[in-house]
């Protein structure tokens, strides 16, 4: 399996779509500055079929300092943001198991 970038995904879009890369750069820059600006609000992203994004608190806790493992640390609440993918989405990833296996 590989890892697609940013720069495949334009390429892709604009392949499928007939637009040029840099219509589909914007496009795609736009959404990704609208959806995490929407997310910085605290509300949640709902896309159907792909998944939702969530704003949700991590509460704080108690760590240990990697460099001193003895002395605690105390690690502050905060925000992250978590991904569930949509009905769609899982249908179709689950299929790619038995291509992973004999991979």
């Amino acid at each position: 399996m590989e890892t697609i970038t940013k720069r495949d995904l334009v390429t892709k879009l604009s392949n499928k779509t007939g637009l040029n890369q840099a219509e589909v750069l914007n496009v795609l820059e736009t959404l990704l500055d609208t959806v995490t600006g929407e997310l910085a609000k605290g509300n949640s992203v709902v896309m159907r079929n792909f998944g939702s994004f969530q704003v949700r608190e991590m509460k704080g806790k108690v760590g240990r300092n990697p460099k001193n493992p003895s002395q605690d640390m105390k690690i502050p609440p905060r925000a992250v943001v978590k991904f569930k993918p949509g009905k769609e989405m899982k249908e179709r990833v689950a299929r790619i198991l038995p291509m992973i296996q004999e991979g």
